[in-house]
């Protein structure tokens, strides 16, 4: 067994099973969208968008765990309707899973800023999907590998891109936590490579949040190639 599979199993036993709102202005692929994910194990469609702002509606509504966001959509593109979710107090627990058509889409740099909790690219494979949305679900916000880098140059480099943070509060472990996530570890490959549980991992990444007033782990791997600790490869 992996590790990615062994906290896979983890998470699901330590987290509710996670409720999706599929968001997608093309009604075929949200039917799919929705199919797909019903026949997975521990996961349930309960509702579905075809706008932004439906989205923002249902998702105040229905409170799911998981909003599966399509991005270019009439009614309210989905980097607002990201946007509202995310600020919204309400909806603290709920998180953002972003798919996009495209490796260099500029829309899904904004939809991180906007507080999305990920993206996957919509080639992925069904089994990916499924994964990504309990990653989401459990807090281990998911970039798809092939575009982590170009996303970070993105946010370090690219127009707007925020000043260096600094990591001068973090702790040693703290820092050798933030780069294990930076690099894409879930927190069972994280426990392994420390020789930790998974439990203080969780309690490690914790603290990372709080300190670097982070919303989740996709923000945390930005603070972490912003700051330098790490460095695309």
């Amino acid at each position: 067994m992996t590790g990615t599979d062994l906290d896979t199993r983890t998470s699901s036993t330590a987290n509710p099973a996670p409720r999706v709102l599929v968001v997608d202005d093309q009604p075929l692929l949200r039917h799919s969208l929705t199919l797909l994910i019903d026949a997975a194990p521990g996961i349930s469609v309960v509702g579905q968008a075809g706008t932004g702002r439906e989205a923002v509606a249902l998702s105040r509504d229905l409170a799911p765990d998981v909003v599966l966001m399509d991005i270019r959509m009439p009614g309210g593109d989905g980097i607002e309707a990201t946007r509202s979710i995310t600020a919204d107090p309400d909806q603290a627990r709920t998180r953002v899973l972003v798919l996009s058509m495209f490796e260099l889409d500029e829309y899904v740099h904004a939809a991180l800023r906007a507080g999305a909790s990920g993206f996957l690219l919509k080639d992925a494979h069904p089994d990916q999907l499924v994964d990504a949305i309990r990653r989401t679900h459990a807090g281990e916000s998911l970039l798809a590998p092939s575009i982590l880098t170009r996303v970070v140059e993105h946010f370090l480099h690219g127009p707007g891109a925020a000043p260096a943070r600094g990591l001068d509060g973090l702790t040693e472990r703290e820092t050798e936590v933030l780069a294990l996530v930076a690099r894409g570890l879930s927190n069972a490959e994280i426990a392994a490579a420390l020789t930790i549980s998974v439990k203080t991992v969780k309690t490690h990444i914790g603290h990372l949040l709080a300190k670097l007033a982070a919303r989740d782990r996709a923000q945390l791997v930005i603070a972490a190639y912003d700051s330098g600790l790490v460095t695309p490869p």
